[in-house]
């Protein structure tokens, strides 16, 4: 959400809207406003009279629009968040009127509106007013390439001293549940004394990543044919798929190899235009040189294949009483020897 910093900034300076509509596929954006205003609109004397909380599935448009009407008791503002408000029910005669309310808002009114896990229909009346109004919100999602450069800038919010590439390690295992990732990043400022560097060790200890086995050391040995760690790490890390799932395994594999496939086709460009079309920093480029020279173009090309294999095996199309292991460790097979190995394209 571009704008969240801006909200958050202007909520703890008092400088309300009468309106907000969040929605959008990534709920932890939304989560973060609503916790601000949860804390920051009334004090705490005044939420026991003005803040109102409902639901979606519970109420109506009629029946918030009737809450928003009404004024606050002992103070100037009251507080009304419909939360889950994707499953409010509009019908025509509530979408004119949540219309007239939103061209006149209450003044004494802040009504919040929490649309998750999707967007609103922007083809509505009320959202192209609320959007006119600039009093609509929308979450994106954080994309793969881009979780890195996010973890890394919650951690410098957190002002947790790192080494390196430990943000590319978080977002390889801990993947784009952003709730989950800014939960680990306060209990590692928590744990982590003033001044202590956050490594692998850390990591491994007070997260459950291991610094040896986890898919971002199994791309590290694939990428140069480390045939004997790379067979380790699939084994040890097919030992616990629940922290390890192989669907997360592929999509990570996918990417890496995909980057390499593009590196390829870029090869003499200039770096800044190769990392920002791979969607990786610059420094990573290195890496990706490496790999090239031991995955020519047609082997990267036919590892994409073995990739989609593997998908539709993990998905129980092609692979008959086949476990994850055993398909982590075929797949890791495959990959080192696909210079031998027929594939189908």
């Amino acid at each position: 959400m571009k704008d969240l910093e801006n909200i958050l900034k202007n909520i703890k300076n008092k400088a309300f809207q009468p309106i907000y509509f969040f929605h959008g596929e990534e709920p932890y954006f939304t989560d973060v406003a609503i916790k601000s205003l949860e804390n920051d609109v009334l004090t705490e004397d005044e939420k026991a009279f003005n803040q109102t909380v409902v639901y979606g599935k519970d109420t109506s448009y009629g029946e918030v629009l009737s809450l928003a009407r009404q004024y606050p008791m002992m103070g100037d503002k009251q507080l009304i968040i419909v939360k889950e408000a994707q499953d409010l029910k509009l019908n025509e005669e509530e979408g004119d009127i949540l219309l007239k309310y939103i061209e006149q808002p209450v003044e004494s009114t802040i009504l919040v509106f929490a649309h998750k896990y999707k967007k609103v229909d922007s083809r509505k009346k009320f959202v192209k007013q609320l959007d006119k109004n600039n009093w609509l919100y929308y979450s994106e999602p954080v994309k793969d390439y881009q979780l890195a450069t996010w973890i890394q800038q919650q951690i410098q919010t957190f002002g947790i001293k790192t080494a390196p590439n430990i943000s590319h390690l978080l977002a390889e295992y801990l993947g784009n549940d952003l709730s989950r990732i800014s939960n680990e990043l306060n209990k590692l400022k928590l744990i982590l004394k003033p001044g202590e560097e956050l490594d692998g060790k850390l990591v491994e200890l007070h997260i459950g990543i291991s610094k040896d086995y986890n898919v971002f050391e199994l791309q590290k040995a694939l990428g140069v044919k480390d045939t004997e760690r790379s067979m380790k790490i699939a084994y040890y890390m097919g030992k616990n798929v629940k922290t390890n799932p192989l669907l997360l395994i592929i999509g990570n594999l996918f990417n890496y190899f995909n980057n390499i496939l593009m590196y390829h086709a870029m090869r003499g460009q200039p770096a800044a235009a190769m990392a920002s079309a791979m969607g990786v920093n610059p420094y990573f480029l290195k890496d990706y040189e490496q790999s090239a020279k031991f995955y020519p173009m047609k082997h990267a090309t036919r590892i994409i294949s073995v990739l989609r294999e593997m998908d539709m095996k993990s998905k129980g199309l092609g692979a008959h009483n086949t476990d994850d292991a055993e398909l982590l460790t075929e797949m890791v097979y495959k990959i080192l020897n696909v210079d031998k190995t027929k594939v189908k394209v």
